[in-house]
């Protein structure tokens, strides 16, 4: 589904971010959104859990981005990120525990060199788990 934005708003409803193609720096679609990680407090986005296929769907997987990984390209209606597929086969193991965890937090921002949302101005209320 390709994502819609509204042109005089920033505003996106999540039913158009839900299958959004995301595509690496050379505009090749690697993956698309599965859902969102919302902080419940705050109502922050912290993350995309992003289905990447791979090649011929081997390393199929969902795997969390933080949500600053992703830039919205309006030209692809879809996302853009740096992230590889060698990037992501190696990003940490994640549970649905995984989210209690800030440590492996930590080394999920680590890994995609991404701003940790605690550390950003005016952070979650998550940032005292």
């Amino acid at each position: 589904m390709a994502t819609a934005a509204n042109r005089n708003t920033n505003l996106i409803s999540s039913q158009h971010i839900d299958s959004a193609a995301v595509y690496d720096t050379g505009g090749k679609e690697i993956g698309k959104i599965d859902h969102l990680m919302i902080d419940m407090v705050s109502g922050r986005v912290l993350y995309a859990v992003v289905n990447f296929c791979g090649f011929m769907c081997l390393h199929p997987g969902h795997h969390p981005l933080p949500w600053t990984s992703l830039k919205y390209d309006g030209d692809r209606r879809g996302y853009v990120t740096d992230v590889s597929q060698d990037l992501v086969e190696s990003a940490p193991d994640y549970t649905d525990e995984s989210w209690m965890d800030r440590e492996w937090e930590t080394r999920v921002h680590q890994h995609y060199s991404a701003r940790p949302y605690w550390q950003e101005i005016g952070g979650s209320t998550a940032a005292t788990r």
